[in-house]
């Protein structure tokens, strides 16, 4: 009999400007503000649920993101339902001001990356149907890393 497994549950992030996260990741990314603890921390979650996302200013308020090179964090990362979800939320993202750091097709999955606004990576995805995932001859997952094309996704957000 097949052992249950964990599930990813939350990230919880520190921040210097609550206010300035919580809109990132509220306004452009899409999640629903559930909880707020004054301007010292919020939680943010989809589809109902009570959080994906805390962020807090305990120990960093007005702090500055940490150098590059240094251990932490490497990114979150938001599954998207479908394609033009996906296009949707880069749109806003781009109208926005943020730029993306990169993006790419890893056979499985469509993903761009980017920074919130204290530095932190960010990687927005979606997945493809398992039919569509990329398997060796004996059947194995394969990862790939190739070029996206970002504008045919936003495209896809539009139509």
């Amino acid at each position: 009999m097949p052992q249950p497994h964990p599930t990813v549950g939350h990230v919880h992030l520190m921040v210097a400007d609550l206010d300035r996260a919580v809109a990132f990741y509220r306004d452009l990314l899409g999640f629903d503000e559930m909880v707020r603890r004054g301007d010292k921390a919020a939680f943010l979650g989809a589809g109902g649920y009570h959080h994906h996302i805390g962020l807090n200013t305990w120990h960093s308020k007005d702090g500055t993101p940490p150098p590059a090179g240094h251990t932490g964090l490497y990114h979150s990362a938001f599954l998207y339902p479908d394609r033009r979800s996906l296009g949707q939320v880069i749109a806003r993202v781009l109208e926005a001001g943020h730029t993306l750091d990169g993006a790419a097709d890893h056979g499985v999955s469509e993903a761009v990356y980017l920074r919130d606004p204290d530095g932190n990576g960010v990687e927005l995805y979606r997945d493809r149907p398992r039919a569509e995932w990329p398997c060796d001859a004996a059947g194995n997952l394969t990862l790939v890393n190739e070029p996206l094309d970002v504008d045919a996704l936003i495209a896809a957000g539009a139509g």
